[in-house]
């Protein structure tokens, strides 16, 4: 187990100390040590903020106060540990907000979707500084590669309407050669739409994509080569009217390993 792990001594002994033969004192002579891998369940506990307010008995003017802390929802009973929680476990660990509730509900808690998803919300807006950042220094990598996945809910109440995708974008620094972290970005699309288009806007180098049409239009520039997986190379072109040559579904990534 891993040496960061607290670990917490639980002492078995014996009831008495005299010899069960002679009634004689006995000693110690060594011990035997296990461990086991335990778990603390998660427990919900309610902060109670106390600020004090003071006043000056001379004037009798002066009321003095420390300002309240900052929160990410503005009168909002969560706290920012509680928001991230929820963040974790719908996007890291894929854990849908209504299971989030019936979990909370098992503790005494209850919490509605609707609540849990107003909470999301508010933290994708204060969010953005970051997702901006990831993706300026994803359109400046020389590689990327970018896969779509339905999430499996529709877009409309009719079974034919559009289902929503996520994007997941990806730098790939062994094509690159930047020698920089593998970073990833997430962008909720609709899979018929131009917004992948659109986030990809000023990149110039190899994406490596699937079959989907709307990404040759990126290609016609020049500025982006398009590398399709054995899987996709193999469907036929999308019949298209332009001039403009079409991108070659049978481009290879260079081998930078020669």
């Amino acid at each position: 187990m891993p040496a960061h792990l607290p670990r917490v001594e639980c002492l078995v002994d014996i009831d008495s100390t005299a010899c069960p033969c002679c009634s004689g004192a006995l000693h110690r002579i060594g011990e035997d040590v296990s461990e086991r891998l335990d778990v603390v369940p998660a427990q919900f506990r309610m902060l109670v903020i106390r600020r004090p307010r003071y006043a000056c008995r001379a004037c009798g003017d002066a009321i003095v106060q420390a300002p309240m802390l900052a929160r990410l929802i503005e009168s909002g009973l969560p706290t920012d540990a509680l928001i991230a929680q929820v963040l974790v476990s719908k996007y890291a660990d894929r854990l849908p907000l209504y299971r989030q509730a019936q979990i909370f509900a098992r503790q005494g808690v209850s919490l509605d979707r609707s609540t849990l998803a107003d909470w999301v919300g508010h933290a994708a807006f204060l969010l953005r500084p970051v997702h901006e950042r990831l993706l300026e220094t994803l359109v400046h990598g020389q590689a990327v590669c970018r896969r779509d996945h339905g999430t499996g809910a529709r877009a409309g109440p009719r079974p034919h309407q559009d289902r929503p995708a996520l994007g997941v974008c990806a730098r790939r620094p062994a094509l690159g050669r930047d020698g920089s972290a593998r970073r990833r970005l997430r962008v909720r699309a609709r899979p018929h739409s131009r917004r992948p288009i659109a986030h990809l806007c000023g990149f110039v180098g190899v994406l490596q994509v699937d079959g989907y049409a709307a990404y040759e239009s990126l290609a016609k520039g020049g500025a982006v080569r398009l590398a399709y997986c054995w899987s996709h190379v193999r469907r036929p072109q999308t019949p298209n009217n332009d001039d403009a040559p079409q991108p070659s579904r049978f481009q290879t990534l260079p081998n930078h390993n020669d």
